[in-house]
């Protein structure tokens, strides 16, 4: 028998964590480790270093276990890059591991194959933590202690830059657990009780729910119920309490509906949540007068809005604690029908705006069983209808680039499926973002996972290319060429459908999920016809940016 080497010790990591799928490129650098993957688990070669992260990262939201990456060292680490600060902005716990040129060699800066400088600073700007395999025998320690992190809350992403040296050297294999993260103290009783009574006294209570709540699920359905209260969520915490229920109001803080629920709310208990720029209208989104903030992080409570109370700790616990507290009976007995009224005109509203794409909406939800992963692009149907009016139910299937990165929609559905291998997967995407990592459809094609890629064609840029059409004279780089997809999809091997009208959409995505292995489906939006509202991002401009006078007053 052979000495087991890294690569050994890499899947005997993995194995403990119950990790049995590995995305990455093979490389001179990173051979012993994709060698002992391809042999005992799965490794699936993608096209590009960025998606494999990107993967990584989908898989681990769809499992609730950590992903892994492998790439190569130099440029190939920094391809990975943006992607991982993907992972760091949304909390996904991945394992990155890169590999490194010959340890006695590094620092030297002699131009050794695959060398760059300060790769593990680069790796520690873009990762929650950084390190270096310095020598055989610490190797196992390195790696349990970098998949510990990426699982400790907040979770992010972990890199390990490996020499290839010590990846061919000997290792000794221990079985050793990685370590499980310390619960965090709750907060002091007399903080939980000020909280208990707040909430106990509100007549109009609302909660929002962010990424936070994700792990507090049956927590927060019960306060829900001993308060009657009304949810809001982030983006991120969408299926924390299913979208089904009709207490939830869901992802329409800034809609008017939902304004206007916040102004009549006389307490809102926010769990988890970022109050990201684009959920408030660039902060510009009051809240009620009395505000309880619960995060894991300390310096989260009173960063974007004032906290009446701060909480600090895990969202499960601390819910918990609560619930031991609050008395029931203090709410207005008409605000539960308040809130599904809100939940109603936001969700009318929304159906009339998005004109037919809202038969797309409906059909994906139909022809999708609940525990099937929709991952999104960053696109206009996902930033419009995706994001809010297609129903989640379970927050592992709300797959989509919190840090609002386009292109990287394939990849993390791809991982999403092949972690969730027995329901299917529908990809929602642009063709802009889709021809950032076009190559992923071959990786789509090899693998062939149960994946419906729904790709909305509208020759470019939507997104910016209505705001350019709403505050600039010219329109500048927004207008593309597209492939025809129904060639392309061939071309690979993968079959393919159009969307040209409302009638479509339904028998369409029936068929193309329902069939086994992955089906491009283009949408032709020059067919479909326009939305009833264009989209536009967002996004404050400057008056003297969208001047188009010369006289520094506003465009007319």
């Amino acid at each position: 028998m052979t000495q087991p080497n890294g690569g050994d010790l890499l899947v005997e990591t993995l194995r403990g964590l119950g990790v049995d799928t590995v995305f990455g490129i093979v490389s001179v650098h990173n051979l012993p480790l994709v060698e002992a993957v391809d042999r005992d688990l799965r490794f699936v070669p993608v096209r590009h270093e960025a998606a494999a992260v990107n993967a990584a990262d989908g898989y681990a939201r769809a499992t609730g276990k950590p992903g892994c990456a492998l790439t190569s060292t130099g440029t190939g680490a920094g391809n990975a890059a943006g992607s991982l600060i993907e992972s760091l902005s949304s909390g996904t716990p991945v394992l990155h591991i890169t590999g490194q040129i010959d340890s006695e060699y590094l620092g030297s800066g002699r131009g050794f194959i695959h060398e760059t400088k300060d790769q593990l600073g680069m790796l520690r700007a873009v990762s929650a933590h950084a390190v270096t395999v310095t020598d055989a025998e610490s190797a196992g320690d390195v790696l349990r202690e970098a998949a510990a992190r990426a699982l400790t809350p907040p979770h992010g992403p972990v890199s390990v830059e490996w020499p290839i040296d010590l990846q061919f050297a000997p290792q000794h294999l221990t079985g050793t657990p990685v370590r499980e993260a310390p619960a965090p103290a709750l907060p002091g009783p007399a903080l939980l009780d000020e909280a208990a009574a707040l909430l106990s006294a509100a007549r109009r209570p609302l909660v929002w729910a962010g990424g936070g709540a994700n792990s507090a699920r049956p927590e927060l359905a019960a306060l829900l119920d001993a308060l009657n209260a009304g949810l809001i969520t982030s983006n991120s915490g969408r299926g924390a309490v299913p979208e089904s229920d009709d207490r939830v109001l869901g992802n329409y803080a800034t809609a008017p509906a939902g304004r206007a629920l916040l102004a009549e709310a006389d307490v809102l208990l926010s769990i988890g949540t970022h109050f990201r720029s684009n959920e408030t209208a660039d902060y510009s989104l009051e809240l009620p007068p009395v505000h309880l903030q619960l995060d894991l992080d300390p310096a989260a409570p009173g960063r974007v809005y004032p906290a009446t109370v701060a909480l600090h700790g895990d969202a499960a616990a601390v819910l918990a604690a609560l619930l031991g507290r609050v008395t029931s009976g203090g709410t207005e007995p008409s605000w539960p029908d308040r809130v599904r009224r809100a939940r109603t005109d936001a969700r009318t509203a929304q159906r009339h705006a998005i004109g037919p794409q809202a038969a797309i909406n409906d059909a994906v939800r139909d022809a999708c069983p609940p525990g099937s992963v929709i991952a999104r692009d960053v696109t206009i149907p996902s930033s419009t209808w995706g994001n809010r009016l297609l129903e989640i139910t379970d927050p592992a299937t709300n797959v989509f680039p919190r840090g609002g990165g386009i292109g990287q929609g394939l990849a993390m559905g791809i991982g999403a499926a092949l972690g969730r291998p027995h329901t299917p997967t529908v990809v929602i995407a642009g063709d802009g973002g889709l021809a950032v990592h076009l190559g992923e459809l071959l990786t789509l094609a090899q693998e062939k996972p149960d994946l419906t890629l729904l790709v909305f064609n509208d020759g470019g840029y939507g997104v910016l290319r209505n705001m350019q059409d709403n505050h600039f004279p010219r329109r500048s780089g927004v207008d593309l060429t597209t492939p025809d997809f129904e060639q392309l999809a061939a071309a690979v091997g993968l079959p393919y459908a159009r969307i040209a009208a409302e009638a479509d959409a339904g028998p369409v995505i029936k068929e193309a999920t329902a069939s086994p292995g992955p089906t491009l489906v283009e949408i032709d939006l020059n067919a479909l016809g326009p939305m009833n509202t264009p989209f536009t991002p967002p996004v404050k401009l400057p008056a003297a940016a969208t001047d188009t006078s010369g006289e520094g007053g506003n465009p007319s």
